[in-house]
């Protein structure tokens, strides 16, 4: 399985899944940057994996079926333009043409109706998660997400997480703001500071990186939770108190 990432507007990455004939396109803000991408390598899209109906993310699909008659996978609960096959999570999406498979998991908190889709040691996460970050929670509560992130770390510790957003060194920031002493926090700062300066993504990244380096995964240490109490003025417990507490401090930062 190759993933590369085609980058679209500011910041966004549609992700292609793809051999050397076929591809699945996964969040497709923006036609023009995908069709060119196809037709240069010669590729015929045979999916398109939805995660949420955020514009950035479902902008290019009118445009991309008018062009390929080809499925849209994405949240029954939310309006997809030009979906065809409505998920609610716990469904498995099939691809035939490329001999894949992907369980769609239900992880609302940014939207209600967010979908990740998980297979073959990866999680095309969307808006859920990013490196050193999570979406804000536009439509869910702090449970929610929290529950969600809660769900996403329990997958194995090697699955390569593929985010929507080049979101990494603002989110490094962040981070190092709550746990300035995580050594691991500033080797990943150092990493990712040579990608951007050669022009490369900072994703994917492995789900054992990010539980150790990003505060909204841990929200059950305690070096977290000594943070968002300090930060808030009063005792905050780890969990999902630590959880909302920190998102409420990265909303406001």
């Amino acid at each position: 399985m190759k993933v590369t990432a085609i980058p679209t507007f500011r910041d966004n990455y549609v992700w292609a899944i793809h051999n050397d004939q076929s591809a699945i396109l996964v969040d497709p803000g923006e036609a023009a940057p995908i069709l060119t991408w196809l037709e240069a390598r010669q590729l015929h899209p045979v999916a398109l994996l939805i995660t949420h109906h955020h514009a950035d993310h479902v902008g290019g699909i009118r445009e991309i079926t008018a062009h390929h008659e080809v499925p849209v996978y994405g949240p029954a609960s939310e309006t997809i333009p030009g979906g065809t096959h409505p998920l609610r999570g716990g469904e498995t999406v099939q691809i035939r043409e490329l001999g894949l498979a992907f369980q769609a998991l239900a992880t609302p908190g940014h939207t209600l109706g967010h979908l990740c889709y998980f297979g073959h040691g990866a999680l095309f996460c969307g808006d859920t998660l990013f490196s050193c970050g999570c979406g804000r929670l536009f439509e869910g509560t702090p449970k929610q997400m929290h529950a969600s992130l809660t769900r996403i770390k329990a997958l194995p510790s090697d699955t390569l997480l593929y985010c929507a957003h080049e979101y990494t060194l603002d989110n490094l920031d962040f981070a190092l703001m709550v746990e300035p002493g995580n050594s691991a926090l500033h080797k990943r700062l150092a990493q990712v500071q040579e990608l951007r300066k050669q022009g490369k993504p900072t994703l994917p990244v492995s789900l054992g990186t990010e539980i150790a380096t990003n505060p909204f995964l841990r929200f059950d240490e305690p070096s977290i939770a000594v943070a968002a109490t300090q930060h808030a003025g009063y005792p905050i417990q780890p969990g999902l108190a630590t959880f909302a507490t920190v998102r409420a401090w990265k909303d406001g930062h």
